[in-house]
Formats: C-alpha cells, structure tokens, sequence
C-alpha cells in the first residue's frame, strides 16, 4: 500500500544528493500541478545566467529600451530572474501571492500562492499594481503520468509542506538549504545512497 498522497500539488520536491544534471541538482521545486495526467513545477532556487530582470522587461516591452530601473517599484529592482527548468524556456512563469488575480490566466496553486503566465502581470508588477509577492521562472519542469511517482521512489527527491516565506522572502541560493531545514535535515547527513525501508 502507498503512503504518498494523492496529488503533491502546492508542496516543494528538494532534490536528493544523487540527482545530478544542469536543471536538477540541488533544485528545489514547487509543485503547481499533479494528478495522474503528470506532474509540472518550477525550480525556484536557480538563477538564470542567460537573462537578467530589466533585459526580460525590455524584450516584453514593459520597459523602453533604454528606460532605467529606477522607474520600478523597489523589489523589482532587486528580483531575478530564475532557471525554472528545461520545458518551455522561452515562457516566463510568475509565482505569486494570492492578491492578485488575472480572471482567465491566473491558477491558484494553493489558498496563499497562484500561478500566471501572461505579460500582463510583469506589465501590473512593473506599475506597482501587481502581488504583493512574486518571483519569476523561465521554463518549467514537467513530469509525464507515473514519472515523478517513479523518481520518488527511487529516491530522488524528497518532498515537504511549502512555505511562503522560503518561496517569496528567502534568497534563492539560500532555498536549498532553508528547504532542508525545514523538514529538520541537516545538509551533511544526506547520502547518495539512500536506501529502501
């Protein structure tokens, strides 16, 4: 009999030692949806080389070419832009707080944080309009029906409660280990090798 819930949506995956790879080690992902059909979250703890906020803005024509930061509201000026997987990454995710709703494109993940994919909110974001809280992904990481239950398994990932203050205050390179202690893991008492019970 299976001890592992029905859908993880809402939670955050925090990888295990043993998963390697460019998008995945040391990831920590907040689950926007699971259910049999698959799974789709975004790694929220690795900031992207490729992309820098105010260059994001300007390509979307939320900022004028040449226009300056200043003119953002401050945690803008300070937000990054973040690696949230290998599927889509072209396509800019926003997480956010639950204050702010777009009728047709905004998804609640759970009762304090949604998901919207749409230029609008960078647009509401920039002009002060927007949630309170956010942070911003491009691409996303997706599971096909069964795979994460596969990769849970074999334990690659282990999986807790999210918490909004690790989501939308803490720093990103700091979520992995924030993460872990969350659950009360100390980072060198995890193996590689972790066994089955």
């Amino acid at each position: 009999m299976s001890m592992m819930p029905s859908s993880l949506e809402g939670q955050f995956l925090i990888a295990m030692p043993n998963l390697k790879g460019p998008y995945f080690e040391r990831a920590v992902v907040y689950l926007c949806s699971h259910s049999e059909d698959g799974a789709m979250g975004l790694v929220i703890n690795h900031i992207s080389s490729q992309i820098t906020f105010p260059d994001l803005l300007r390509q979307v024509d939320v900022l004028r070419e040449g226009e300056d930061m200043i003119n953002l509201p401050m945690p803008l000026r300070r937000m990054d832009v973040l690696d949230g997987g290998p599927v889509d990454q072209g396509r800019g995710f926003v997480l956010h707080s639950s204050d702010y709703k777009l009728e047709s494109s905004t998804l609640a993940v759970s009762d304090d944080v949604c998901l919207t994919a749409t230029v609008e909110i960078l647009r509401a974001l920039a002009e002060g309009r927007g949630p309170s809280s956010a942070l911003l992904t491009l691409g996303y990481a997706g599971w096909s029906p069964g795979q994460l239950e596969d990769e849970l398994q074999n334990n690659s990932w282990l999986t807790c409660s999210a918490d909004t203050s690790l989501l939308f205050e803490c720093a990103p390179e700091k979520r992995y280990e924030a993460s872990l202690r969350l659950m009360g893991i100390d980072i060198s008492m995890l193996s590689s090798e972790a066994g089955h019970a």
